[in-house]
Order: structure tokens, then sequence, then C-alpha cells
């Protein structure tokens, strides 16, 4: 037999018999002529798919492998760019460690191979397949993708807008991250959270799948989960929203997004990236402005806690400390409270890490550490501009503490927040950072402990039966019990979410009375104050919500979640 006069897979098919010389030549001036593949032309001119593999696979030494008797529903199609698969006529089968199995119908073709080592940095064990199996595989993974995202686009999105994004972002990032589903599945992403009243949007990518959860009031709750395969498209395009480097999927990222809903009403979203095992997270904490215009009377406090908190704004100075663990609600608290004092005759600073509600009439400040602008120098800083009401995001420190007293010493009125459990242990930790206790008894005016607990939904609660025994054992008092009270429970309903929509504030407002401060200038523990608070009549945190029970505002499950040690 004459040498064959074409190299690759057309003379693997000469040299097998599968083609004469004359057909090779003839199939490579088509495939050269036209736009479509060797392989397309060759599968064209009569020679079967089988026969085609079954030659490859003997001819290049490769194993040959039926797609029909593979489980293609955890392809690890993610690992490799949407653009690559697209390109070329490959599928990925298997990952193992750093190897990556790819399915090939040509093997000769090496640039199906480079291409796949290359964008995922793997090494590629190649295997070899029929090409239509192939590509209907890879056509059904990404329509179905697509279109699982598109099933999902039905609501009207027109009138959402968002700030301008950063036109040079665009240009380090395949333009597929700007395809109009992908587009359109984020929009309502965002839109979805805030219609159902969301805190947080966490965008999680795995191995094998890929997640959206919601966090409502408190709970975190699955809302979708997209093809595994788009993860990083959709995460591409939430980075380049916020204004992120989308090239840099190493270290951890922070970016905001604007969104405007109407022409009176506009959405901030907190972004944040972090690199995983599978690809980067992304949180998306959703800042309401109309969060901190709430009225003082929708938060929850109990008549005489609220008189108390009126009374301490009120003073021209002084200290108002709100504690509790981070999603307790302290900065609605205190913004409240600056919205109640936000009047033209009063000039209030805030220095915040980072300022997450944006107030017209107020100065605030964002913290930022690297360039030397922390709580404290943002405090001396204030202290020069003449203020009436100084906010301080958290005090972290003893510098911060002491500078923040000194203020409320010397005719100002200021607001901070501390990481404690209840107020009384809000005292003994500041003596416990160095704070003399003189100076702690004489500036703290007003102590505010809170949690945040759902409230039961009015459509389906229904009445719980339990015994008066084991109420008096929940802490209900003999008093309590008098009247026969009536204790709800959650069910659930379409109008909520497990039995609950929305939140309630469980509060602890304590004075630091004269008695309050002889007890820390004598050295007195936490338990000591907490003694003394009782006896003036300041109910704790789970009195506050035993109440809250009581009034049918919420379940005994829900208080002994959140204050129930």
């Amino acid at each position: 037999m004459s040498a064959p006069p074409v190299n690759g897979l057309l003379s693997a098919l000469v040299r097998e018999e599968a083609l004469s010389s004359d057909q090779a030549k003839t199939i490579q001036s088509k495939a050269e002529a036209s736009e479509d593949s060797l392989l397309n032309t060759v599968i064209a001119e009569g020679v079967s798919a089988a026969t085609i593999a079954a030659v490859a696979s003997k001819r290049f030494g490769l194993p040959l492998v039926d797609l029909d008797a593979i489980d293609t529903s955890d392809l690890p199609l993610k690992l490799v760019p949407e653009k690559v698969l697209q390109a070329n006529m490959a599928l990925p089968l298997f990952k193992r460690g750093r190897r990556l199995t790819v399915a090939v119908a040509d093997p000769s073709d090496t640039g199906a191979i480079d291409g796949f080592r290359f964008s995922t940095n793997m090494a590629i064990e190649a295997v070899v397949a029929e090409a239509p199996k192939i590509a209907r595989l890879l056509e059904e993974a990404l329509s179905d993708s697509m279109d699982a995202l598109g099933d999902e686009l039905d609501d009207d999105l027109s009138n959402v807008e968002f700030e301008r994004e950063d036109d040079e972002a665009h240009d380090v990032e395949d333009a597929s991250i700007q395809d109009d589903v992908v587009v359109k599945f984020v929009t309502k992403l965002l839109t979805d959270a805030i219609r159902k009243g969301a805190s947080d949007i966490h965008i999680e990518p795995y191995e094998k799948q890929f997640r959206v959860r919601f966090r409502i009031d408190g709970m975190l709750t699955e809302s979708a989960k997209p093809p595994a395969n788009l993860a990083d498209r959709i995460i591409a395009r939430v980075k380049v929203m916020s204004r992120m480097d989308i090239s840099e999927r190493r270290i951890p990222q922070d970016g905001r997004i604007k969104l405007k809903l109407s022409k009176n009403r506009s959405i901030d979203f907190r972004v944040n990236t972090c690199p995983t095992l599978f690809g980067e997270k992304v949180v998306l904490r959703i800042l309401d402005p109309t969060s901190a215009q709430l009225g003082i009377d929708q938060l929850g406090y109990e008549p005489d806690q609220k008189a108390l908190y009126m009374d301490a704004l009120d003073k021209p100075y002084g200290m108002i400390l709100v504690t509790g663990p981070t999603g307790s609600g302290k900065t609605v608290s205190l913004y409240t409270g600056l919205n109640i004092l936000n009047s033209g005759d009063r000039n209030i600073s805030t220095a915040e890490d980072p300022a997450e509600i944006v107030v017209p009439g107020i100065n605030q400040v964002n913290v930022n550490p690297k360039v030397g602008l922390s709580f404290a120098n943002a405090l001396r800083a204030f202290l020069r501009q003449d203020p009436d009401v100084i906010m301080v995001g958290e005090i972290r420190d003893l510098e911060t503490a002491e500078i923040a007293i000194k203020a409320a010493q010397t005719g100002h009125l200021v607001l901070s927040t501390l990481h404690t459990n209840d107020a009384p242990q809000t005292l003994t930790r500041m003596v416990n950072m160095g704070v003399p206790a003189y100076n702690i008894a004489s500036s703290v005016s007003l102590i505010i402990a809170q949690r945040l607990a759902r409230r039961l939904c009015n459509n389906c609660r229904t009445k719980e039966s339990i015994p008066d025994e084991e109420l008096r054992r929940e802490g209900f008092t003999a008093e309590d019990l008098a009247g026969a009270p009536t204790i709800y429970k959650a069910v659930g309903c379409d109008q909520c979410t497990n039995g609950y929509k929305g939140r309630v504030g469980i509060y602890q407002v304590m004075p630091v009375s004269e008695a309050m401060g002889r007890i820390i200038m004598e050295g007195g523990n936490a338990m000591d104050i907490a003694d003394q608070a009782r006896k003036e009549g300041i109910d704790d945190l789970r009195r506050s919500g035993l109440k809250k029970v009581l009034a049918g505002v919420t379940s005994l499950e829900e208080i002994n979640r959140v204050t129930k040690d």
C-alpha cells in the first residue's frame, strides 16, 4: 500500500481501510474549503462515528468509552470554562486529584487537550468516544444550564437599575458573564431577596452542586440551585457589579452594589468574596436605608423600656451602649436613636466599619486602619469638630473606650456598641478592658442588650397547650399564669416561612443607677449588677422574651432559641 497522503485521523482511517487514499484527500479538501470540522466532514462522507472511534482508539492507543454506559449526571463541567467546552469536541468525564479524564473524538486534535490543560491547570488523560454522543451531551449540558435559569426569570425586571458598573472590569473577563440570562438571573436573585425580606444572600459553590441561600428572619433557607457549571459566570457577574477584580480569585475581596428599585427607593449590597475549595463563595449583606427610618414603636420595646431609651437620648451628654451578638439588630437600634436626634441644630458624627446605612444630615466616616484611620483617631478628629452627638460603631479596645468616655464626660452624647451577652456584663467588660471604674460609673447612662426573635405569622399561628408546671419551669410567674394565658406556636402557611414572618426585638434596657455605680467601684461582678437590676425592676432578656410570648407575638420555642443558655 502506498504511503497515506494525509496525517492525523484521516491517516489512521486510511491505514485501517475505512477510507481510500483518494477519499481522504477529497475529505481534507472539503474540510479546508468549508467552515465545518474535519471530523464532521468525515461523518458526512458516510464513515460511521463508531468506526471513527474504534480506529482512533486502536491507532492512538487510548481507551474506547461508550458514553451511553456512563452516569453523566455528575460531569465535572464547571471545572472547564464554557467557551472551552463550546470550542472543542471534548467532554470532561472524571476528576481524580489533579488529573482530569476527557473524552475526545479525534485524539490527533491536540488543540482540544491543550485547551483543557491550560484552562484547568490539570493533567489531562484522554479517552476516545463517538463524536455525536459527545456533541449531544455537551449541547444538553449547556442548554439545560441556561434553560434552568431561564425558567425562573418570569418577573418583569424592566424597572430595576444598577449604579453604573466599572467599564474597565469587563475588559479582563470573557463576555459570557454578560449573557442576558446570567444578567437577568443575578438581577432577579437580588430583587427576590429584597422582596422576601432577606438580610443576606449566600452564593456557594461546592464540588457537585451550586446553591444560593437567603437569610430570612435570622435563619438561612435554600432559595435556588443553579447549574453547577454556571457558578463561575454567576459569581463573575456579581463581582463585575461590585467593582471587584474579576481576574483575582485567590484572596478575599470587598465591594458594593447599589440597586435602584424606583425613583425614591434604592438598596445597597455590601459584597464579600472568599476563596473556597471549589470556587469563590460570595455573601451579600442587604442594607436597606428604610430599616434605619423605623419608628421606635416598631422595634418591639415595652413602654417602660422605650421611656428609658428616650430619656437617655434627651440628655445632652453621657454614653448609651447597645450590646448583643452579630445580627441582633444593634445597628437599627442605634440609627433609630440617631434619627430621633437628627435635627438641624445638632452636629452628629459617626465612625463605622463600614457605614452600612447612609443617612442625610449625619457626618459618617468609614474607619480604615490601613491608612491609620482607626476608631480612636476618628473620635479624636470628631472632638475637634464641635460635635453634639457621636456614634462609634464598636468599642474594641481601651484607647477607643477611653476617648469615648472622655467625650461623654465633656458634654457630648455618645452612642456605641459592645459584644457582650447582657447589660450587666457590659460594665464588667469595660472594667476588664482597663477602663477605671469611676469613669464608667460617671459616664455610662444606659445599656441596651438585645436579641431578635422571629414573629409568629398571624395567619397560621395556633394555640399551644402547655401544662402550668412546665411553664413555671420556663420562667413564667404565678401572676403570668393567673389569667390562663394563651400561648401560640408556629405552624406554617404560604404567607410565611415555617410559621414566622418578620422579627421583633427582645430587650434588656438598664439605666446605670447610683447603686450600680457603687457596685462597679467596689469591684462587684456582673452577677452583683444583675441582682441590683432585678431589685430595680429591670427585666432581663429572658423575662422580656416571655412577655412577648404572653402577648402572642412569638412562640416559647423561639424565645428558648434566642435567650436560653
